[in-house]
């Protein structure tokens, strides 16, 4: 959430950083913030002026009567006023409650490092790490691997459940597994993240506190009869670990890993990658949390983005870094790097990590501050997230990436202490 304070005394500023998201429906919702605000002011002071004239009306009426004298007229002008007071405070609590629903919709503010555009033809490159592999044979997408070595079935996951399901069998099974583990080990034993196994469900506080309520509720799955929600992405649990607490700011930053399924509606998406694992209804992902002091976090992203990398580097697999332009990044990203890695059949990238600084903006809708010292005011904390990785996705660059003439799969070597010394699937 934007701080109101920031837009009453920096409008125009705000106004045209939200316009370089090029969301038309955010700059009209920031200008109707704007003037609200003002508005619910001037109630506010007519309110009070009112309360002040009925107190001054009561005073008159003590002293009409210890004179003696006919207080019908005070009394009848005090209950008009009363009535005003009350008409105003109803119109101010209407206002109001339009303000807040106004302010969970505007997206976060871009930092003034992001680049400024519209798609992601603007986003920029920051780098490239690896070489893409050369194949003497015509390489197979990911889905007629897995389906020829007998290690993913999307047919009978389809019978079970519906589109965009997937079956593992075998070592397929144990490969998604050995990722995880191998994620979850580089993050805890050599990058200083504490591990966290958190709900795989959360209820609507927590999913407005990062985010995805109210303005992105088609692409959750709710639970009938509860207010309750598949997570979309473990950042929901992770970030409201702290929703409405105080943190010691010495003990900043705060960084957190979590592996989790993850369960999307893919509402809007159809069409795109609709085969293989690439955009499912449910996969796994191994997601890094950071609670960090404001002036750092910026840092911790740098830092978050290197982590995310190393799994890949580990994995042999051709990656990039790309900083999203402000058309590009997510609701409440202040600044995201996209990690896309090098995939054979789209002889192209695609993202498998997105890590990004959401600032104070969770942090204020969540309500999660911080205590430098225990003589000063809180401050909101900022918060980071990223993947590290998408699990199903770093099955498929496996596979494509690591695929042989004979329809074989070569494990990367960083796997295989994870699955007994398996050093290839052969079917």
């Amino acid at each position: 959430m934007l701080d109101l304070k920031l837009i009453q005394e920096n409008f125009e500023e705000v106004k045209k950083k939200l316009a370089s998201r090029g969301q038309p429906q955010a700059v009209a919702d920031v200008e109707e913030a704007y003037y609200l605000s003002a508005e619910i002011k001037g109630l506010i002071r007519e309110a009070q002026a009112g309360r002040e004239k009925r107190n001054r009306i009561s005073e008159e009426v003590k002293k009409l009567k210890m004179a003696g004298g006919d207080v019908s007229a005070l009394i009848e002008e005090s209950r008009q006023v009363g009535e005003t007071i009350a008409a105003i405070e109803k119109k101010s609590k209407e206002l109001e409650e339009r303000l807040k629903y106004i302010l969970l919709r505007l997206p976060n503010i871009p930092h003034d490092s992001v680049p400024v555009g519209k798609t992601t033809e603007d986003n920029v490159v920051v780098r490239v790490v690896g070489q893409p592999p050369v194949f003497d044979f015509e390489p197979l997408p990911h889905w007629d691997i897995g389906t020829n070595l007998g290690i993913l079935d999307f047919e009978r996951a389809a019978k079970i459940t519906g589109s965009r399901f997937a079956l593992y069998f075998g070592p397929g099974a144990r490969l998604e597994r050995a990722l995880i583990n191998f994620m979850l080990d580089l993050h805890t034993k050599e990058k200083g993240f504490k591990e966290v196994l958190p709900p795989f469900i959360a209820n609507e506080a927590s999913l407005m506190g990062t985010g995805n309520l109210p303005k992105f509720a088609e692409d959750l799955f709710k639970l009938e009869g509860f207010d309750w929600y598949l997570i979309p992405t473990a950042e929901v649990p992770l970030t409201n670990i702290y929703r409405g607490e105080i943190l010691e700011g010495g003990k900043l930053p705060e960084r957190l890993v979590a592996y989790t399924p993850c369960f999307r509606s893919e509402a809007g998406s159809y069409g795109k990658d609709i085969r293989g694992l690439v955009r499912q209804h449910q996969f796994n992902k191994v997601e890094m949390m950071i609670f960090s002091l404001p002036e750092k976090s910026l840092e911790e992203l740098e830092y978050m983005t290197s982590c995310a990398g190393e799994v890949l580097e580990r994995l042999g697999l051709a990656y990039r870094v790309v900083a999203l332009c402000t058309g590009d990044m997510g609701f409440a990203s202040g600044k995201t790097y996209d990690l896309e890695v090098w995939m054979p059949t789209r002889n192209g990238y695609m993202e498998i990590s997105s890590c990004s600084d959401c600032f104070d903006f969770q942090a204020r809708r969540a309500q999660i501050k911080f205590k430098r010292d225990q003589k000063v005011r809180p401050e909101f904390v900022h918060t980071l997230n990223g993947s590290g990785l998408a699990v199903g996705r770093t099955v498929s660059a496996i596979l494509e990436n690591y695929q042989q003439k004979d329809g074989s799969v070569v494990i990367p070597e960083a796997l295989r202490p994870y699955l007994d010394g398996l050093e290839a699937i052969t079917g």
